[in-house]
């Protein structure tokens, strides 16, 4: 089982998180939404697959790079 982790391509922080733990998500897909100097940036998901971590939560600042959602396969 492979794990794909999905990082913040800037720094921001988090306007809202569009799945769950467990949830079935394809590839392309909008998992999150991040805000990063005023504009909503949508964060979708490299891979399809199960998500099995999240790890931030709504309202977080966020930095680049930093892991957000983990997702197995």
């Amino acid at each position: 089982m492979a794990t794909v982790e999905v990082p913040a391509t800037m720094a921001g922080s988090i306007c809202e998180v569009l799945v769950a733990v467990g949830e079935s998500v394809s590839s392309g897909q909008e998992i999150l939404i991040l805000e990063s100097m005023k504009m909503e940036i949508p964060v979708e998901s490299p891979a399809a697959g199960t998500v099995s971590e999240i790890l931030v939560k709504t309202g977080q600042r966020i930095d680049e790079g930093q892991v957000l959602v983990r997702i197995t396969d």
